[in-house]
């Protein structure tokens, strides 16, 4: 038998409705809902359920919805009895990874998430900052391509996604040149992104250190399940290491193509997305075709996926 993961999804997954169907059919998914409307005191089943995806665009909004969709997904699943070997999340995802390994309060975690997306937002002025999707050209290629562009700006890869998907981040000038530069050297496509700040990058190291004054306030536990980390693409070795390794995320590339290579090497042969959307999925399957790779966000998905880990 190979062994479990479950894996959490990022920001840029959101979806007005999401989390709704799993809410209306499981109690311990309603629930989560409530106790997020408790934590960040407004109403967030109608924020979610009812609201325009503009309002959930806003980063300090996507972040903390996500979470919540996604720990409601995952709360079904352990009330089904399933309980994975590991679990890592992309970039806002580790944060459900620590909810759902128990080294974080989900309470705790989804006012500290609102937080993050709002340092993660006001350090950069709005149209400062870029990233943009590098498409089909090699990571060294990337990385020279970032290391040409940083002398006109900040310019370093943000994403590194699967093969042939990374995703770069800066300021806008130094952006856009690196798309050129990808594109002179043969990437199929180089496409600044729809996103409102420019993640993972040395330009929100200032966000880095507001978070880390949060977390001064919260409490993390032992990890119950292994968590990877974006940061190093390996097991967090103790709690000690969990807050500033969060704190260091915020600035820092997510090795996420690594992160689902080092699954696989420890026999991971199942891997099961949870929360809103099927990007993740897609990255696996980008790095292997060896695997069953499942995903929960509704009803339907719930379904096949409770049939595949049965069979």
């Amino acid at each position: 038998m190979g062994k479990l993961a479950f894996v959490f999804a990022g920001q840029g997954s959101q979806a007005v409705g999401m989390g709704k169907e799993l809410a209306e059919n499981f109690p311990v998914a309603d629930k989560v809902f409530d106790e997020a409307s408790a934590a960040l005191g407004f109403d967030v089943k109608d924020m979610v359920w009812n609201g325009d995806a503009e309002t959930l665009m806003i980063t300090e909004n996507t972040q903390p919805t996500i979470l919540t969709a996604s720990v409601a997904a995952l709360r079904v699943l352990e009330e089904k009895g399933i309980k994975p070997d590991v679990v890592a999340g992309l970039s806002l995802g580790e944060y459900t990874a620590h909810v759902a390994s128990g080294s974080m309060d989900f309470a705790d975690a989804v006012r500290l998430v609102k937080k993050r997306g709002k340092y993660m937002q006001e350090e950069v002025p709005v149209g400062e900052g870029a990233m943009a999707a590098i498409i089909a050209l090699s990571a060294d290629d990337v990385k020279a391509c970032c290391d040409e562009a940083s002398e006109i700006g900040v310019c370093s890869p943000a994403n590194f996604n699967c093969p042939g998907q990374i995703v770069v981040s800066g300021e806008v000038k130094a952006v856009e040149k690196c798309c050129e530069l990808a594109k002179a050297k043969g990437a199929k496509r180089a496409m600044v992104l729809p996103v409102s700040a420019p993640f993972h990058c040395s330009m929100l190291i200032g966000a880095g250190e507001k978070l880390a004054k949060e977390l001064e306030n919260i409490e993390v536990k032992d990890m119950n399940i292994p968590v990877i980390t974006n940061v190093t693409a390996d097991y967090i070795k103790s709690k000690d290491d969990i807050k500033p390794l969060l704190i260091k995320q915020v600035s820092s590339s997510v090795l996420w193509e690594n992160t689902i290579r080092r699954m696989l090497a420890d026999g991971v042969n199942t891997f099961v997305e949870i929360g809103p959307g099927k990007a993740l999925s897609g990255f696996i399957r980008k790095v292997t075709k060896e695997v069953n790779v499942f995903n929960v966000e509704d009803m339907k998905s719930l379904e096949k996926t409770l049939e595949g880990l049965e069979g």
